[in-house]
């Protein structure tokens, strides 16, 4: 929903969607961390498919600025 729109806000969905996006972003960092621990980065970038590592590191710069916009918003809160 965007920012400042009058539309009721179903803040019970809101929360489920939350959470399950949670749990899918624990699930990719679990993903993550396996291929960290098993690999090293020069090794990734060599012989990763070069497409499917491009698309994951623009996902996870795209969820770091959301992340980062709410993070901003958390702390004028407290």
């Amino acid at each position: 929903m965007p920012f400042g729109s009058r539309k009721q806000l179903d803040v019970t969905r809101l929360k489920a969607d939350l959470a399950a996006a949670g749990v899918e972003i624990l699930s990719a960092h679990c993903a993550t961390d396996r291929i960290r621990l098993n690999y090293s980065a020069e090794d990734i970038a060599t012989f990763g498919e070069h497409r499917t590592l491009k698309n994951a590191i623009t996902s996870s710069h795209a969820l770091y600025r959301f992340f980062s916009q709410i993070e901003i918003h958390l702390r004028r809160q407290e």
